[in-house]
């Protein structure tokens, strides 16, 4: 897997976004068994393994940062760390999943070569749990107490603490936010706050990480929903009141948006 790679430069071994689902799915469509994969197409799952491990990185720093400042962001980010270090485990190992495909691929050696296996995805192959438990159970890591299945059945697990910050209702774990940068993180909401544009944004996969829709369109849906419970409940809701701007919030959240301009137009015709 990583022999290909002593042959080319570091900085430029790695591939466009989806290369490894992207060389696997329509060759799946063609067999039902298995797939012959050069040795440089072998390289893509050392590749995956290792770009998945900087993304744990990238992950865990972010938890870390969070720590004081947002607790559930902290958990949800640490959990993605590990479950991104389980997965590049994964990908080490030669598993990969085709999630449009419903399929799980794994390298088999075969002779002197390698080849990779088709299987289908069965009901309890998702991949927070299939990649968990194929790591734990493999024989390399099998005795290795920190590599262990990821369960959401019951609540000591990685599964279900990552499940509870992200879906339980009424978690409550708000502190004072204190971002690494005040003044980066007021310009960037002001920025945001002011900005103009004929049409509501909507993020793209394919300009991932395409910051600026993802935060654009959280903000105006923040604002959104606080300007509904406004109009419904104006200022006579003594808990609204309190709640509606948190001690906990920065002061340049202001809540401020400028509206679309086919909005503005729209209501001058009417």
């Amino acid at each position: 897997m990583f022999a290909g790679l002593n042959r080319q430069s570091a900085s430029d071994a790695f591939p466009r976004t989806g290369a490894l689902a992207s060389l696997l799915s329509p060759r799946v469509d063609k067999s039902s068994e298995a797939i012959a994969l050069s040795p440089k197409e072998l390289t893509l799952f050392a590749t995956a393994a290792v770009e998945m491990w900087l993304r744990a990185l990238h992950s865990f720093l972010i938890s870390t940062s969070l720590t004081e400042a947002s607790p559930i962001w902290a958990s949800v980010s640490g959990y993605y760390a590990s479950h991104y270090t389980i997965r590049g485990l994964a990908h080490l190992l030669g598993v990969f999943q085709l999630y449009k495909k419903r399929c799980i691929l794994r390298l088999e050696a075969q002779g002197k070569y390698l080849i990779c296996r088709i299987e289908k995805k069965g009901a309890n192959d998702r991949e927070h749990a299939f990649y968990w438990r194929y790591v734990s159970g493999h024989p390399s890591f099998a005795k290795d107490p920190f590599l262990y299945p990821n369960r959401e059945d019951i609540p000591e697990s990685d599964g279900s603490h990552r499940n509870k910050a992200n879906y339980v209702d009424h978690i409550d774990r708000f502190p004072v936010f204190r971002p690494l940068s005040f003044t980066a993180m007021s310009d960037r909401i002001e920025r945001i706050a002011g900005m103009a544009f004929s049409d509501v944004p909507v993020p793209n996969a394919d300009r991932f990480p395409d910051i600026d829709n993802v935060q654009i369109v959280a903000y105006h849906r923040i604002v959104k929903f606080r300007q509904c419970v406004d109009d419904v409940l104006g200022e006579d809701n003594r808990f609204w009141r309190v709640h509606r701007k948190p001690s906990w919030c920065p002061d340049v959240m202001k809540f401020n948006v400028t509206e679309p301009v086919y909005l503005a137009l729209y209501g001058q015709r009417m």
